[in-house]
């Protein structure tokens, strides 16, 4: 099923706002970023962003949301090898780094304990399923299912943008990924093996 031209002409403005809402947020948070300045990047107005999101504070929310499904889908978990995933984890930061940079933004000015989010994802919930089917296979340690997803994401980004002693970056010299790469996927299997 295609949609109207009309249709497509929306969800092509929709998401041109997210895009560009998404690298105002990830550099200035949600206290510095400037609708104005989104505006121009999208090539839109006021009214069409306001039209979609309500306000700043629903534009942000909603590309938060986006960030999350973006990186969920872009890696999905793979309960069977969660060091291989802690790695392609590692590659997409590299790669995305403001999907983590939003993640920090939210916890500075927005939510500073519990969720990331207002309750759990459906993404968070098909992870720690799948990590427990894992787990019932004798792929996985025992413990809680979600504490398990939280060490291997938290594993994954230490050297992401959220890291509080070294950030990585995409041109640095392949051999210094490569030796991550191989130090996180040891340290993610000891840590989750059975």
């Amino acid at each position: 099923m295609s949609l109207e031209p009309s249709a497509q002409r929306g969800v092509a403005a929709r998401r041109r706002i997210l895009d560009a809402a998404t690298t105002e947020f990830a550099r200035h948070g949600a206290a510095g970023a400037r609708v104005e300045r989104v505006i121009q990047a999208a090539q839109t107005n006021k009214a069409q962003l306001y039209g979609y999101f309500g306000n700043k504070a629903g534009l942000f929310d909603a590309v938060v949301d986006d960030s999350l499904d973006r990186i969920a889908t872009l890696v999905p978990i793979d309960a069977e090898d969660l060091a291989g995933w802690a790695v392609r984890l590692y590659d997409a930061y590299l790669e995305a780094p403001e999907l983590i940079r939003l993640a920090t933004w939210v916890r500075l000015e927005r939510k500073p304990a519990g969720y990331l989010t207002k309750r759990p994802t459906r993404s968070d919930s098909a992870r720690t399923e799948a990590i427990t089917r894992a787990q019932a296979a004798g792929l996985v340690r025992e413990g809680d299912p979600f504490d398990l997803l939280a060490l291997v994401i938290a594993m994954s980004c230490a050297w992401s943008p959220a890291s509080g002693v070294y950030t990585a970056t995409v041109g640095e010299d392949p051999a210094a990924h490569e030796r991550r790469r191989a130090l996180l996927h040891d340290c993610v299997r000891s840590a989750t093996a059975p």
